[in-house]
């Protein structure tokens, strides 16, 4: 009698090898059906894209606000990356796993040593190499962010470990499906069915922190917002210890349920299920009574917390992990004041970075303004619009005394502002039309700073207009000799005008729009 033709009895007499024969033989089905994955085309396309799209973007050089990442941030923006090669990982994997019932090969299987339960920890071992090339991305688009010139803050090991965790976890929860239902048809009926359930799971609990928490990759409301690192609140490590313990609860489940039943996997399956439930518990806890003192604190009363250094006349106060950014906002105070005249060129000014953490990472909330003379908001972002908006914050300071004041210009004193503010930029026509709200060079307009910002009228654009295409040593050079004139309270945007040698818009209205 063949092997092949062996009843199920007569092979339960075969003896079995020694156990590092059979874990050597596991390894191996292991490596083959890793290969096999990389067979299906949703498997390979989804792979491919993810890692060439990372690799396209270390390699792309990044400008504006993505030149000076924030690590904190950095961590978590790897998470999302492997999102559609996951579910492509989990509807393939339970394909492999059903092969051998859709083929209709289950009885060879069954006269072979191997047991079906370690067939079915060759699938779940399967999984791991995509992990390992996940990790291995992550680490390298982390890395490559660290590495900018204009990286600050601090990483977070368990937001990174997140991006491997949910591929072993879909791979693993792929196997667990084909053990428990048997069909081709259950894995793609899942992946609807999840989503479905994750939505109904949201609304009926409104949101909550725990149910939030539950989800493999948790992100946040709000992208503009950027926190020291002590302050972000997430349950980072509770979160990975979740993720830890849900994979080798789903991977030990699907060997059980394949017939294992060794007391090491019972132990290891209740081991699994404590680790889940303790990261659950500890994730759910939501913001601490020291984290929300911490973050009104830093909103608040931020010196408290800050390191100033002096940059030529000036003082830079900032967040620990901003310190050495101080020298590139000096670069952009010295540009403006090198366009003033009077006291405003040589007066010492205070730059202290503020930020609104009371509401953490998942609201915006607007900044008051300075009243204290001479001091001047940044925020936690830099690059791109946020450099002209500081400075028209500092330009505002310089003109009107405070950033209280300088918020209530309406006046002529608003083209002297923005001249300041854009005269010494590379591109002043591009930074004009980047720091107004509506993108335009033209007519009236709000502009941004980091507080309140202004309100421009037609008449103040064109002139200010007209002065950002003259050369600039002339108009720096008129500026000031007629300094005083220029930021005089109440002074007209016609005799700004008449001032500079521009054409004085005809029926101007300060303080309102036409």
């Amino acid at each position: 009698m063949s092997l092949a033709t062996r009843t199920a009895a007569e092979s339960a007499a075969v003896p079995q090898d020694d156990p590092r024969r059979s874990w050597a033989a596991v390894f191996a089905l292991a490596r083959f059906e890793a290969r096999d994955l990389l067979r299906y085309i949703p498997v390979l396309a989804t792979l491919l894209l993810y890692v060439g799209y990372t690799a396209w973007t270390l390699f792309h050089e990044k400008e504006g606000m993505d030149a000076f990442p924030a690590l904190q941030d950095t961590d978590r923006a790897t998470q999302s990356g492997p999102l559609l090669f996951g579910i492509a990982l989990f509807v393939c994997v339970n394909r492999c796993t059903l092969r051998s019932r859709r083929r209709g090969t289950d009885r060879q299987f069954d006269v072979l040593v191997m047991e079906p339960w370690r067939r079915t920890v060759a699938h779940v071992l399967s999984v791991v190499p995509f992990a390992a090339v996940t990790a291995l991305v992550v680490l390298g688009e982390f890395t490559r962010q660290a590495l900018r010139p204009g990286a600050v803050g601090h990483g977070s090991v368990a937001e990174l470990a997140v991006g491997p965790l949910y591929v072993l976890l879909c791979g693993a929860f792929g196997v667990l499906l084909a053990r428990l239902l048997p069909s081709t048809f259950a894995a793609p009926v899942g992946v609807v069915g999840l989503f479905v359930f994750g939505v109904f799971i949201s609304a009926g609990t409104g949101g909550a922190e725990w149910s939030r928490w539950l989800s493999p990759i948790v992100d946040e409301n709000s992208g503009n917002t950027v926190l020291p690192s002590d302050l972000l609140g997430r349950p980072a490590a509770w979160h990975a210890l979740y993720l830890t313990g849900l994979v080798l609860l789903l991977a030990l489940g699907a060997v059980l349920a394949s017939g294992g039943r060794t007391v090491y996997l019972k132990a290891g399956a209740a081991g699994a299920l404590a680790l889940t439930l303790a990261g659950a518990v500890g994730q759910s806890g939501g913001v601490s009574a020291q984290l929300a003192a911490a973050r009104e604190q830093a909103t608040v009363s931020p010196q408290r917390d800050q390191t100033c250094v002096k940059r030529g006349r000036s003082t830079y106060c900032a967040f620990p992990e901003w310190t050495g950014r101080a020298g590139t906002w000096a670069q952009a105070v010295d540009r403006v004041q090198s366009l003033a005249g009077g006291t405003a060129a040589r007066q010492p000014l205070v730059v202290r970075q503020r930020v609104d953490a009371r509401y953490g990472l998942t609201a915006d909330g607007a900044i008051d303004p300075l009243t204290a003379p001479g001091q001047v908001t940044v925020g936690t972002r830099w690059g791109g619009n946020r450099v002209p908006e500081f400075a028209v914050a500092v330009a505002s300071v310089l003109v009107a005394g405070d950033e209280s004041k300088g918020g209530e210009l309406c006046d002529g004193r608003v083209v002297t502002t923005m001249w300041l503010a854009l005269g010494g930029a590379s591109h002043p026509m591009i930074d004009l039309a980047n720091v107004r709200l509506d993108d335009s060079v033209t007519g009236s307009a709000y502009v941004l700073a980091p507080t309140s910002g202004l309100s421009m009228t037609a008449g103040q654009t064109d002139v200010l207009r007209e002065l950002l295409e003259r050369p600039r040593g002339e108009v720096t050079a008129s500026v000031k000799q007629h300094w005083t004139e220029l930021t005089a309270s109440g002074v007209s945007t016609a005799q700004v005008a008449r001032v500079l040698g521009t054409e004085v818009p005809k029926g101007a209205k300060d303080c309102a729009e036409e």
